[in-house]
């Protein structure tokens, strides 16, 4: 046994994330490494858009990294961009879009097509991560609610930041997955978008094509997707795949 553990702990994991599944991941993290002796090593980066600091970017110019965790979409492009090992990526997780506020303030009804149009109308700006969601929502929902010219629209590169506009007061309210928002310090979830405009928001995981550490990445991901990690995914605004009620 302690043999096996000590070459356990030789070994290094290297994940590079997105915000979504950041708040379950961090919570899971400690059990994996103490359970297996693995060390694991994370970055961050969006799971799309533009910019040096998308996961795909940092990929293209050799961040070094075994898993990436990212919304399905992103690593949809991964997988086209052949930068993911074949047959390896796994859904872990799901969470819709909803609707942060300052922490404290009051929580403004978003729960129907025309009350988020009003709350959106009525803010001074709002706050988007320029990724998946972000990119959903400027690209789709926006333009179809008649409201994309009407709104003071403020991309992030990250969920993270979008939030911290909301807490420091430069964005009235921020649009992004909820998994964010209750991992965001300074804001409280508002509410859940209506189904109509909803992007039920998947986040998956892979091996990245060229990592040495391809049985240590199998195994993170496996524990990450288990019934094992699924109350903490729950408690963390998300819902297993295919599990949403």
């Amino acid at each position: 046994m302690t043999c096996s553990f000590a070459a356990s702990a030789q070994v290094q994991v290297k994940v590079l994330i997105s915000g979504g599944f950041s708040g379950p991941y961090e919570k899971l993290l400690p059990e994996f490494e103490h359970t297996t002796g693995m060390k694991v090593v994370t970055g961050s980066g969006s799971s799309q858009g533009s910019g040096p600091q998308t996961i795909a970017a940092q990929l293209a110019r050799g961040v070094p990294a075994d898993v990436v965790i990212l919304s399905r979409e992103g690593l949809t492009e991964l997988i086209g961009a052949k930068r993911i090992v074949a047959g390896t990526d796994v859904d872990l997780a799901q969470t819709p879009i909803g609707v942060a506020v300052r922490a404290g303030a009051a929580k403004p009804d978003v729960s129907t097509v025309d009350a988020f149009k009003r709350v959106l109308l009525g803010a001074r700006s709002i706050a988007v991560p320029s990724s998946t969601s972000g990119i959903f929502l400027m690209k789709d929902v926006f333009p179809r609610l008649g409201i994309a010219e009407k709104i003071n629209v403020k991309p992030s590169p990250r969920g993270k930041g979008a939030a911290a506009m909301v807490a420091s007061g430069e964005a009235d309210v921020a649009v992004m997955p909820v998994s964010e928002i209750m991992h965001a310090p300074g804001v409280d979830l508002a509410g859940v978008i209506a189904e109509e405009i909803q992007l039920h928001q998947v986040f998956a995981a892979a091996v990245v094509a060229g990592s040495k550490e391809v049985d240590a990445a199998k195994r993170l991901i496996a524990f990450l997707a288990s019934e094992r990690a699924a109350a903490t995914i729950r408690s963390s605004g998300m819902e297993p795949p295919g599990k949403r009620h």
